[in-house]
């Protein structure tokens, strides 16, 4: 049985509440009376359990998070602009307003997120664990959920409001301003440096170890330019011996393969479990499909052409990652997401927010940008190798630093990481404006378009209070 991906009736406490490490009860804490309820070790466990079942979200890791991470970015494309209301279809063309729903849904669902952390981290050190250790875990893993939920955050948004502390509701940061960018990274750091601390090496299903915290300060390290210290944390992943490539590109995604080495940290969802007609499984799976190819496919996400093309001849990636169906639709499609039978948007794969092929790559990155190329080509052709390829033919810093960004490509596409690392090199504007150019669209973007405007409904909310984006 999945770790949290099972959403219960609503637990009550006359029931007589249980947990255990391995199986959680996912809460829709916000709707209860907080001062009434997560009394106990297991009330505070249901809490948690619904802090990690909010990464499932649709506005999340379900569907939208993924989503701008790739749209945004010239190797997926939206099949129909209009779909979902244009929600994909803007991030495509860069005319995403403040009124879209997906600007608005990843704003919302991510402060619900936040609001369920703050009220663990306000009540468990008063709360008596059968087991000390455990507790001291459990505080780690919320500080590396809430850092995560701020770093898209403040890379999606910029200045965020930034609240640590238990409100009444998880829209009582409603009535606070923007907070500068750099105290939201400094935050959000706080958060992994004690998360580090508080998590145990090894890793349980679903739940963040140090590994996973190390990785994801090394990734807000590398986006502010710190390469000496993402190189000591990726550095620390890499020699911990926890983690491990799988031995070839089919046997990282879909239901039969998850948990396995190459994990350091997923939102798991379970597929066939309804409970009041809704649904554990991802949407993912379906909607990033071309339309005709399956219930309720939307065509978000889909790679282009031109990356299907430029990728090298036996590269095993171009099979195993993604397939196309020409009986049905022209247009090829990931295949990290698997399509359930049981219902159109309830698929079971996981999603892989950190995996160790990533952990890889940026290591590689760091220790060219740190002048040891020579190493970075080691840990690039590791990549390499498991695709079916061989070693890079890249010598310099600047060609090597050109190769590993090209892998990153191929290696991570439709996970969502491709938008944020073009902002991370700097070269966003160019590269996209290069790329619509080629494809004789007339769009063009600016800095003003490195992130997404601030909700419409938030602005509603407390004009004058909260800013909005320039450019918007």
């Amino acid at each position: 049985m999945k770790f949290y991906s099972y959403l219960f009736l609503m637990i009550m406490v006359s029931l007589g509440l249980t947990s255990c490490e391995d199986e959680l009860d996912i809460l829709p804490i916000t709707e209860k009376s907080a001062n009434s309820f997560f009394s106990n070790e297991a009330e505070i466990e249901s809490a948690i359990a619904g802090a990690y079942g909010q990464l499932q979200e649709r506005g999340l890791y379900g569907l939208d998070l993924i989503g701008v991470g790739e749209i945004s970015g010239e190797d997926s494309f939206e099949e129909i602009a209009a779909n979902d209301g244009g929600r994909f279809g803007q991030l495509d063309d860069f005319s995403t307003n403040p009124g879209n729903d997906l600007v608005g849904d990843i704003w919302r669902e991510s402060y619900r997120g936040i609001q369920r952390v703050n009220v663990v981290l306000n009540r468990i050190t008063d709360i008596e664990f059968e087991d000390q250790a455990l507790r001291t875990n459990r505080i780690g893993e919320m500080k590396f959920v809430r850092a995560l939920l701020y770093f898209n955050l403040v890379r999606l948004y910029g200045d965020v409001p930034l609240v640590v502390e238990e409100t009444e509701s998880p829209f009582d940061f409603f009535g606070q301003g923007r907070t500068p960018s750099d105290q939201v990274y400094a935050q959000i750091e706080a958060d992994l440096l004690d998360a580090i601390q508080d998590l145990p090496l090894e890793k349980s299903p679903a739940r963040p170890a140090q590994g996973a915290a190390r990785a994801l300060l090394a990734n807000v390290q590398m986006t502010q330019g710190d390469f000496a210290g993402a190189l000591s944390n990726l550095e620390a992943v890499v020699n911990s011996g926890i983690y491990d490539l799988m031995p070839t590109t089919a046997e990282i995604f879909g239901v039969a393969n998850e948990g396995n080495a190459e994990i350091l940290f997923e939102v798991q969802f379970a597929s066939g479990f309804n409970v009041d007609g809704s649904f554990e499984g991802s949407p993912a799976a379906s909607q990033f499909r071309p339309s005709g190819t399956t219930a309720n496919a939307k065509g978000h996400n889909l790679p282009t052409q031109a990356f299907i093309d430029s990728h090298e001849a036996g590269d095993t990636r171009l099979n195993d990652y993604v397939a196309v169906d020409p009986d049905a639709n022209p247009f090829y499609f990931t295949t990290k997401y698997e399509v359930s039978a049981t219902g159109v948007d309830d698929g079971g794969s996981d999603h892989l927010i950190i995996r160790y092929s990533d952990v890889i790559l940026r290591y590689a990155e760091m220790l060219n940008e740190n002048g040891q190329t020579a190493e970075a080509i080691t840990q690039l052709n590791r990549i390499r190798t498991r695709a079916g390829l061989a070693g890079t033919t890249a010598s310099s810093q600047a060609d090597v630093r050109d190769a590993i960004r090209l892998e990153r490509r191929f290696e991570l596409f439709g996970e969502g990481h491709r938008w944020f690392d073009l902002k991370r090199y700097g070269n966003a504007v160019e590269v996209m404006n290069a790329f619509f150019e080629s494809t004789g669209a007339t769009t063009r973007i600016t800095d003003n378009n490195l992130v997404l405007p601030i909700p419409q409904s938030q602005l509603d909310t407390d004009p004058g209070v909260i800013t909005q984006n320039p450019g918007y």
